[in-house]
């Protein structure tokens, strides 16, 4: 070994742990949104990357890398190095919900993927036209055992289909699954009476919600939402009924422990930031409390169980 070869490892040999650490990050990171700017996934992206630079003194820059259900950008970080330099706006879809959906992941979430936060879930609110007749949740059982009803969704094996595939089982009645190409038009098509009830994202229903267009039966949540404070959650009908997606992020696994430990300090304090509260609270989104390695590992794996027995006896399948 060339002699300034080895006084290169030997320098690097000699930094401990804590010196690592202060001394990474010494150049810019990457947080890769793999959905389209300007929705709620990009703000938080963008307001989770300025609070992360100004604690590890390092610009974030959030990049867009939007398609194939989160699977564009989940892929180009779980085959980046594992250096900490670029992190993923992590999903229940692109960390529990692909795994189960498709058969054929470019990539393998275990394997090659950890998740540091969980920053925010959201939950899901059940809405009906406000010409329906059911105004609460055990009127909208007992009119789905006399008639058929359908459910709006915007796709297959995503929250919004899987909480009311959820709720059809949990209940015991038929629901028919009819799919929109986005949220807004399943909004129209159920105030149109196309269809009779949707789960959708609680920050695009709670305006019609408020205008009293559509009618709020119950949250998907364990408990009851500080925005809809009079709407029943549904696992009060229906103890542990539960159907809510989150977002956090997560990072190529492999990292050096010091490095992965910073990250998971800088995000701890993000996600406890009050203005970040402040201004994502009042939409709906529910901030959650940061959790050890062991607690995040344990919480997706009860998530995967309870929507791969979804999946499974739905036999649903992507390519």
């Amino acid at each position: 070994m060339p002699p300034h070869t080895t006084r290169r490892a030997l320098a690097l040999a000699s930094l401990s742990l804590p010196a690592l650490a202060q001394a990474w990050p010494t150049r810019p990171l990457r947080l890769i949104c793999p959905y389209a700017p300007g929705g709620t996934t990009d703000q938080l992206a963008r307001a989770i990357a300025e609070l992360l630079s100004a604690d590890l003194g390092q610009p974030v820059l959030v990049e867009n890398r939007p398609g194939a259900n989160t699977i564009i950008g989940s892929q180009l970080v779980a085959q980046s190095p594992p250096d900490g330099q670029t992190l993923l706006m992590a999903s229940g879809a692109s960390i529990v919900m692909n795994p189960l959906l498709y058969p054929r992941l470019p990539y393998n979430v275990e394997r090659d993927l950890t998740t540091l936060a969980l920053i925010v879930e959201t939950p899901l609110v059940m809405a009906v036209p406000a010409a329906l007749p059911a105004r609460d949740v055990p009127e909208f059982v007992a009119l789905a055992r006399q008639r058929p009803l359908n459910f709006a969704s915007v796709g297959i094996g995503n929250p919004i289909h899987l909480a009311g595939e959820l709720f059809r089982i949990a209940a015991g009645i038929e629901l028919q699954n009819v799919v929109y190409p986005g949220s807004a038009p399943s909004l129209l098509a159920l105030m149109a009476g196309d269809v009779q009830v949707i789960f959708d994202v609680i920050l695009t229903a709670l305006p019609l919600v408020r205008e009293g267009r559509l009618r709020a039966l119950g949250v998907t949540t364990r408990e009851r939402l500080a925005v809809l404070p009079d709407v029943p959650a549904i696992a009060e009908f229906f103890p542990g009924y539960e159907a809510t997606t989150w977002f956090g992020v997560a990072a190529p696994r492999g990292m050096a422990a010091p490095v992965e430990a910073r990250l998971r300090t800088a995000l701890a304090k993000a996600q406890a930031d009050t203005g970040f509260i402040a201004r994502f609270a009042p939409l709906g989104l529910v901030m959650q409390p940061s959790r050890g390695a062991a607690a995040i590992d344990a919480a997706l794996a009860a998530e995967t169980a309870r929507w791969g027995g979804i999946i499974r006896s739905r036999g649903i399948v992507l390519e």
